[in-house]
């Protein structure tokens, strides 16, 4: 028994270092670039820190509770019985349409902003994770391609998670994108996977970057964590804030809800549009995520005209049901000072579109089922 036992061990071991090599993990920085990892005043002791401090889990929540829940406990609804509906958009026909989003389901986005065609934290693969068959995409009417997309002048990637940076969508972007920008120890990923190096501008908090043209990329806090598997927090987590004469608009990546929105919204004088995390929430990484009251309250706190409900519609991460969030700040956004813009997946969001509005495309999806929120 004991020889079956170390057997059995030593062929799990072989088995994680192999999955490991995998270039889906890519690869941590080192020389030059981990040197400008160093010298960030937000990296100390071998790791990122968010800004104000901030625990894994809250105080009723830990590793294994969430193992737990994940594994033994029934979760009724994370999933969407039917296919959502989705407009399949001709990207190539937006040329003239002026500055435009189109989200493309949970935190991924097409921005053509002054001319410029942006694209952010793309997750074109069927699932966000290692292996297939593991945290599988929602069913859709329309699924997009990175051979639908045009020529990108700038990839924006805001951290490392699986959800948010995907092996196969990246590397089929290649010869597609002219400049990546990214947190600071990110670009490792895109050296390692064959992207040259003067193509990647990596940046601190508080860091921009300026492209051509008009547009600038300005780095920014969020408050989360870094890290595929085992390698937490080697490199930076960020929101994203893109500038032009005409246009401000702000992307929070994944993000708790903190004194930063404040802080950014004053910075900027306020957003023309804000994509902001509301869904994926839980009350054990309470510090992590935002619930989609937190999210309508940061939105009034960076002065957004108008809120782009993120991280939702295609990933079931966390144990609440699937629309909820979407139910949630709608009801969080009734009289507020921004307008709550909810396009269905690949749906052409004009950005000065002020008399724009949007059907709730998420009610009755799954006919017969109850969609009212629940208290978090």
């Amino acid at each position: 028994m004991l020889l079956c036992f170390l057997f059995l061990a030593a062929l799990g071991a072989t088995g994680a270092v192999v999955l490991l090599r995998q270039p889906e993990f890519g690869a941590l920085p080192e020389g030059a670039r981990l040197e400008a990892v160093r010298r960030s005043p937000h990296y100390a002791d071998g790791r990122f820190a968010n800004l104000i401090p901030t625990r894994s889990f809250s105080k009723d929540g830990n590793l294994l509770s969430t193992l737990v829940k994940n594994f033994l406990l029934e979760k009724k609804r994370t999933r969407p019985s039917r296919p959502l509906p989705a407009v399949k958009t001709d990207f190539a026909g937006l040329a003239a349409a002026g500055d435009v989003l189109v989200w493309l389901g949970h935190s991924s986005y097409y921005l053509q902003l002054d001319g410029k065609r942006i694209l952010i934290d793309p997750v074109l693969s069927d699932h966000a994770s290692p292996l297939g068959g593991i945290n599988t995409a929602f069913p859709a009417a329309v699924r997009f391609t990175v051979a639908d997309l045009p020529v990108i002048d700038c990839l924006l990637v805001s951290h490392d998670h699986w959800d948010h940076l995907d092996y196969p969508t990246v590397a089929a972007l290649r010869d597609k994108v002219r400049d990546i920008v990214c947190p600071l120890g990110l670009g490792a990923y895109f050296a390692y996977w064959g992207y040259p190096e003067e193509r990647i501008h990596e940046a601190d908090w508080f860091e921009s970057v300026a492209l051509a043209g008009d547009l600038a990329v300005h780095v920014l806090p969020a408050r989360h964590f870094s890290g595929r598997l085992l390698r937490r927090n080697k490199t930076l987590w960020a929101g994203f804030a893109l500038t032009t004469p005409r246009q401000r608009v702000f992307f929070s990546g994944d993000s708790g809800y903190g004194p930063h929105f404040a802080d950014i919204g004053g910075r900027f004088g306020g957003f023309d549009a804000v994509m902001l995390d509301c869904g994926q929430y839980d009350r054990q990484w309470a510090f992590m995520h935002m619930t989609p009251e937190e999210a309508a309250q940061a939105a009034e706190d960076l002065g957004a005209r108008a809120l782009f409900p993120a991280h939702v519609g295609k990933f079931s991460i966390a144990f609440h049901p699937w629309d909820e969030p979407l139910e949630r700040i709608a009801v969080a956004s009734r009289g507020r000072s921004y307008r709550l813009l909810t396009p269905m997946i690949g749906e052409a969001a004009r950005l000065d579109d002020a008399a724009g509005a949007y059907a709730q495309w998420w009610k009755g999806v799954d006919e017969g089922a109850n969609v009212a929120a629940r208290g978090f």
